[in-house]
Protein backbone atom coordinates (compact mmCIF):
# COMPACT_ATOMS: atom_id res chain seq x y z
CA UNK A 1 0.00 0.00 0.00
CA UNK A 2 1.24 3.47 -0.97
CA UNK A 3 0.00 6.91 0.09
CA UNK A 4 -0.27 9.96 -2.13
CA UNK A 5 -0.73 13.69 -1.78
CA UNK A 6 -3.38 14.81 -4.24
CA UNK A 7 -3.14 18.13 -6.13
CA UNK A 8 -3.92 21.26 -4.11
CA UNK A 9 -7.54 22.05 -4.95
CA UNK A 10 -7.55 25.55 -3.46
CA UNK A 11 -6.00 28.77 -4.77
CA UNK A 12 -2.91 29.35 -2.64
CA UNK A 13 -0.22 32.01 -3.23
CA UNK A 14 2.80 30.84 -5.21
CA UNK A 15 5.12 31.03 -2.20
CA UNK A 16 2.75 28.92 -0.10
CA UNK A 17 2.53 26.29 -2.85
CA UNK A 18 6.31 26.14 -3.25
CA UNK A 19 6.85 25.89 0.52
CA UNK A 20 4.25 23.10 0.74
CA UNK A 21 5.92 20.99 -1.92
CA UNK A 22 9.38 21.65 -0.51
CA UNK A 23 8.20 20.10 2.74
CA UNK A 24 6.29 17.37 0.89
CA UNK A 25 9.63 16.10 -0.41
CA UNK A 26 10.55 14.96 3.11
CA UNK A 27 7.06 13.73 4.03
CA UNK A 28 5.82 10.14 4.18
CA UNK A 29 4.07 10.53 0.80
CA UNK A 30 5.05 7.97 -1.83
CA UNK A 31 3.40 9.93 -4.65
CA UNK A 32 2.96 13.69 -5.06
CA UNK A 33 0.42 15.20 -7.45
CA UNK A 34 0.65 18.85 -8.42
CA UNK A 35 -0.96 21.19 -10.90
CA UNK A 36 -4.08 23.33 -11.30
CA UNK A 37 -7.21 21.19 -11.66
CA UNK A 38 -9.99 23.68 -10.87
CA UNK A 39 -9.71 27.06 -12.64
CA UNK A 40 -7.38 28.34 -15.36
CA UNK A 41 -7.62 31.89 -14.01
CA UNK A 42 -5.53 30.82 -11.04
CA UNK A 43 -2.24 31.92 -12.56
CA UNK A 44 0.06 32.21 -9.57
CA UNK A 45 1.81 29.27 -11.24
CA UNK A 46 1.58 28.78 -14.99
CA UNK A 47 2.09 25.50 -16.86
CA UNK A 48 5.84 26.05 -17.19
CA UNK A 49 6.05 26.75 -13.45
CA UNK A 50 4.24 23.52 -12.58
CA UNK A 51 6.54 21.56 -14.88
CA UNK A 52 9.62 23.21 -13.37
CA UNK A 53 8.35 22.56 -9.83
CA UNK A 54 7.62 18.91 -10.67
CA UNK A 55 11.14 18.45 -11.99
CA UNK A 56 12.58 20.22 -8.97
CA UNK A 57 10.90 18.07 -6.34
CA UNK A 58 11.08 14.67 -8.05
CA UNK A 59 13.39 12.18 -6.38
CA UNK A 60 14.04 8.44 -6.63
CA UNK A 61 11.85 7.39 -3.69
CA UNK A 62 8.82 9.55 -4.63
CA UNK A 63 6.79 9.65 -7.81
CA UNK A 64 5.64 13.04 -9.09
CA UNK A 65 2.48 13.39 -11.22
CA UNK A 66 1.19 16.48 -13.07
CA UNK A 67 -2.60 16.87 -12.82
CA UNK A 68 -4.69 18.48 -15.55
CA UNK A 69 -7.86 20.56 -15.43
CA UNK A 70 -11.21 18.90 -14.78
CA UNK A 71 -13.36 21.35 -16.76
CA UNK A 72 -12.20 22.90 -20.03
CA UNK A 73 -13.89 26.04 -21.36
CA UNK A 74 -11.51 27.55 -23.91
CA UNK A 75 -8.90 26.83 -26.57
CA UNK A 76 -6.28 28.43 -24.30
CA UNK A 77 -7.00 25.85 -21.60
CA UNK A 78 -6.61 23.09 -24.16
CA UNK A 79 -3.22 24.53 -25.19
CA UNK A 80 -2.09 24.56 -21.55
CA UNK A 81 -3.17 20.93 -21.17
CA UNK A 82 -1.26 20.03 -24.34
CA UNK A 83 1.85 21.73 -22.89
CA UNK A 84 1.62 19.68 -19.69
CA UNK A 85 1.25 16.40 -21.55
CA UNK A 86 3.84 17.18 -24.23
CA UNK A 87 6.67 17.63 -21.69
CA UNK A 88 6.91 13.84 -21.63
CA UNK A 89 9.03 13.45 -18.49
CA UNK A 90 6.43 13.54 -15.71
CA UNK A 91 3.43 11.18 -15.52
CA UNK A 92 0.08 12.90 -16.19
CA UNK A 93 -3.20 12.66 -14.28
CA UNK A 94 -6.05 13.16 -16.77
CA UNK A 95 -9.14 14.75 -15.23
CA UNK A 96 -10.92 15.28 -18.55
CA UNK A 97 -11.33 13.02 -21.58
CA UNK A 98 -9.61 15.65 -23.72
CA UNK A 99 -6.45 14.91 -21.74
CA UNK A 100 -6.94 11.19 -22.36
CA UNK A 101 -7.22 11.81 -26.11
CA UNK A 102 -4.13 14.06 -26.18
CA UNK A 103 -2.12 11.57 -24.15
CA UNK A 104 -3.15 8.74 -26.46
CA UNK A 105 -2.23 10.80 -29.54
CA UNK A 106 1.21 11.51 -28.03
CA UNK A 107 1.59 7.90 -26.83
CA UNK A 108 1.92 9.09 -23.23
CA UNK A 109 0.84 6.91 -20.28
CA UNK A 110 -1.54 8.52 -17.80
CA UNK A 111 -3.47 8.28 -14.54
CA UNK A 112 -7.27 8.54 -14.70
CA UNK A 113 -8.26 11.13 -12.08
CA UNK A 114 -11.39 11.08 -9.88
CA UNK A 115 -13.14 13.70 -12.03
CA UNK A 116 -13.58 11.19 -14.89
CA UNK A 117 -16.69 9.04 -14.56
CA UNK A 118 -15.28 5.53 -14.81
CA UNK A 119 -17.71 3.15 -13.11
CA UNK A 120 -17.43 -0.25 -14.82
CA UNK A 121 -15.18 -2.87 -16.35
CA UNK A 122 -16.05 -1.90 -19.93
CA UNK A 123 -14.80 1.66 -19.38
CA UNK A 124 -11.64 0.41 -17.67
CA UNK A 125 -10.86 -1.78 -20.69
CA UNK A 126 -11.24 1.17 -23.07
CA UNK A 127 -9.00 3.39 -20.93
CA UNK A 128 -6.36 0.66 -20.64
CA UNK A 129 -6.15 0.47 -24.43
CA UNK A 130 -5.70 4.25 -24.52
CA UNK A 131 -2.75 4.19 -22.09
CA UNK A 132 -4.11 4.23 -18.52
CA UNK A 133 -1.74 2.88 -15.87
CA UNK A 134 -3.66 3.94 -12.74
CA UNK A 135 -7.33 4.52 -11.96
CA UNK A 136 -8.47 6.87 -9.20
CA UNK A 137 -11.96 5.75 -8.19
CA UNK A 138 -14.71 8.43 -8.45
CA UNK A 139 -15.28 9.82 -4.97
CA UNK A 140 -18.95 8.85 -4.71
CA UNK A 141 -18.45 5.10 -5.21
CA UNK A 142 -18.59 2.68 -2.28
CA UNK A 143 -16.21 0.04 -1.03
CA UNK A 144 -18.64 -2.68 -2.08
CA UNK A 145 -18.78 -1.27 -5.62
CA UNK A 146 -14.98 -1.22 -5.79
CA UNK A 147 -14.62 -4.80 -4.55
CA UNK A 148 -17.08 -6.09 -7.15
CA UNK A 149 -15.36 -4.13 -9.91
CA UNK A 150 -11.93 -5.43 -8.95
CA UNK A 151 -13.23 -9.00 -8.90
CA UNK A 152 -14.56 -8.44 -12.42
CA UNK A 153 -11.14 -7.09 -13.43
CA UNK A 154 -9.52 -10.27 -12.07
CA UNK A 155 -11.93 -12.46 -14.04
CA UNK A 156 -11.28 -10.39 -17.18
CA UNK A 157 -7.52 -10.84 -16.68
CA UNK A 158 -6.75 -7.11 -16.56
CA UNK A 159 -6.34 -6.42 -12.83
CA UNK A 160 -2.54 -6.53 -13.01
CA UNK A 161 -2.48 -3.91 -15.77
CA UNK A 162 -3.38 -0.90 -13.61
CA UNK A 163 -3.09 0.49 -10.08
CA UNK A 164 -6.12 1.50 -8.02
CA UNK A 165 -6.14 4.71 -5.99
CA UNK A 166 -8.88 5.89 -3.61
CA UNK A 167 -9.56 9.45 -2.43
CA UNK A 168 -9.28 8.88 1.33
CA UNK A 169 -8.95 12.21 3.13
CA UNK A 170 -10.01 15.82 2.54
CA UNK A 171 -12.97 17.89 1.39
CA UNK A 172 -14.54 15.89 -1.42
CA UNK A 173 -14.70 17.53 -4.87
CA UNK A 174 -18.36 16.97 -5.74
CA UNK A 175 -19.11 19.03 -8.84
CA UNK A 176 -17.78 21.57 -11.35
CA UNK A 177 -19.62 24.41 -13.06
CA UNK A 178 -18.97 27.09 -15.67
CA UNK A 179 -20.14 29.56 -13.01
CA UNK A 180 -17.73 30.75 -10.30
CA UNK A 181 -19.58 30.46 -7.02
CA UNK A 182 -16.94 32.32 -5.02
CA UNK A 183 -17.14 35.34 -7.33
CA UNK A 184 -20.93 35.19 -7.21
CA UNK A 185 -20.85 35.17 -3.39
CA UNK A 186 -18.87 38.43 -3.56
CA UNK A 187 -21.26 39.88 -6.15
CA UNK A 188 -18.59 39.83 -8.85
CA UNK A 189 -18.98 38.65 -12.44
CA UNK A 190 -16.77 35.69 -13.31
CA UNK A 191 -14.86 37.73 -15.91
CA UNK A 192 -13.96 40.26 -13.22
CA UNK A 193 -13.52 37.91 -10.26
CA UNK A 194 -10.25 39.59 -9.21
CA UNK A 195 -9.07 36.13 -8.20
CA UNK A 196 -11.05 36.47 -4.97
CA UNK A 197 -10.83 32.74 -4.16
CA UNK A 198 -7.19 33.31 -3.13
CA UNK A 199 -8.69 34.96 -0.03
CA UNK A 200 -10.19 31.63 1.05
CA UNK A 201 -7.35 29.21 1.73
CA UNK A 202 -9.83 26.39 2.39
CA UNK A 203 -12.74 27.60 0.30
CA UNK A 204 -15.88 29.43 1.37
CA UNK A 205 -18.12 27.60 3.84
CA UNK A 206 -21.80 27.37 2.99
CA UNK A 207 -24.28 26.41 5.69
CA UNK A 208 -27.84 25.20 5.45
CA UNK A 209 -30.65 27.22 7.05
CA UNK A 210 -30.27 24.96 10.07
CA UNK A 211 -26.62 25.98 10.37
CA UNK A 212 -25.15 22.72 9.10
CA UNK A 213 -22.00 23.11 6.97
CA UNK A 214 -23.15 21.25 3.86
CA UNK A 215 -20.80 22.54 1.16
CA UNK A 216 -17.60 24.46 0.54
CA UNK A 217 -17.45 26.78 -2.46
CA UNK A 218 -14.08 26.72 -4.21
CA UNK A 219 -14.37 28.83 -7.34
CA UNK A 220 -16.15 26.73 -9.98
CA UNK A 221 -15.88 23.68 -7.75
CA UNK A 222 -18.38 22.58 -5.11
CA UNK A 223 -16.86 20.50 -2.29
CA UNK A 224 -18.23 18.61 0.67
CA UNK A 225 -18.70 20.60 3.85
CA UNK A 226 -17.30 17.74 5.90
CA UNK A 227 -13.82 16.25 5.62
CA UNK A 228 -13.84 12.73 4.17
CA UNK A 229 -11.71 10.48 6.36
CA UNK A 230 -11.00 6.79 5.77
CA UNK A 231 -8.19 6.48 8.33
CA UNK A 232 -10.07 3.70 10.13
CA UNK A 233 -10.52 1.79 6.87
CA UNK A 234 -6.84 1.58 5.83
CA UNK A 235 -6.58 -2.16 6.39
CA UNK A 236 -9.92 -2.78 4.68
CA UNK A 237 -8.74 -0.92 1.59
CA UNK A 238 -5.46 -2.84 1.61
CA UNK A 239 -7.35 -6.15 1.86
CA UNK A 240 -9.62 -5.09 -0.99
CA UNK A 241 -6.59 -4.69 -3.26
CA UNK A 242 -6.31 -0.90 -3.26
CA UNK A 243 -2.77 0.15 -4.18
CA UNK A 244 -2.81 3.82 -3.14
CA UNK A 245 -4.75 5.99 -0.68
CA UNK A 246 -4.96 9.70 -1.54
CA UNK A 247 -4.76 12.51 1.01
CA UNK A 248 -6.02 15.80 -0.43
CA UNK A 249 -4.04 18.79 0.91
CA UNK A 250 -6.01 21.06 3.21
CA UNK A 251 -3.00 22.78 4.80
CA UNK A 252 0.60 22.05 5.73
CA UNK A 253 -0.79 19.77 8.46
CA UNK A 254 -1.93 17.39 5.72
CA UNK A 255 1.66 16.17 5.50
CA UNK A 256 1.35 14.70 8.99
CA UNK A 257 -1.98 13.11 8.00
CA UNK A 258 -0.09 11.05 5.40
CA UNK A 259 2.12 9.69 8.17
CA UNK A 260 -0.91 8.88 10.35
CA UNK A 261 -2.46 6.89 7.51
CA UNK A 262 0.79 5.08 6.82
CA UNK A 263 1.17 4.13 10.50
CA UNK A 264 -2.17 2.33 10.32
CA UNK A 265 -0.50 -0.49 8.40
CA UNK A 266 2.02 -1.33 11.15
CA UNK A 267 0.30 -0.08 14.30
CA UNK A 268 -3.44 0.24 13.63
CA UNK A 269 -5.61 2.17 16.04
CA UNK A 270 -9.19 3.40 16.04
CA UNK A 271 -9.52 7.14 15.57
CA UNK A 272 -12.71 8.82 16.86
CA UNK A 273 -14.29 10.84 14.04
CA UNK A 274 -16.09 14.13 14.68
CA UNK A 275 -19.59 13.88 13.19
CA UNK A 276 -19.83 17.68 12.98
CA UNK A 277 -16.75 17.95 10.76
CA UNK A 278 -15.89 14.53 9.29
CA UNK A 279 -17.58 11.81 7.26
CA UNK A 280 -16.97 8.47 5.56
CA UNK A 281 -20.44 7.68 4.26
CA UNK A 282 -19.69 7.15 0.58
CA UNK A 283 -17.28 4.27 1.25
CA UNK A 284 -19.88 2.53 3.42
CA UNK A 285 -22.75 3.05 0.94
CA UNK A 286 -24.71 5.38 3.21
CA UNK A 287 -25.39 9.11 3.14
CA UNK A 288 -22.17 10.88 2.19
CA UNK A 289 -22.22 13.17 5.23
CA UNK A 290 -22.64 10.28 7.67
CA UNK A 291 -20.11 8.30 9.71
CA UNK A 292 -20.33 4.50 9.75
Amino acid sequence: MKFSLGPILYFWPKRTVEDFYQQAMTSAADIIYLGETVCSKRRELKAKDWIALANKIKQPDQQVVLSTMALLESAAELMTMRQLIKQGQILIEANDLAAVQLAQDMKVKFVIGPAINCYNIATLKVLLKQGMTRWVMPVELSGDWLKILLREAEIAGIRDQFEVEVFSYGQIPLAYSARCFTARAENRPKDDCRYCCINYANGMKMNSREGQQVFILNGVQTMSGYCYNLINEVQELADAGVDIMRISPESIESLSVVEQFKNQLDAPRRYPLDSSQECNGYWHKIAGMAIA
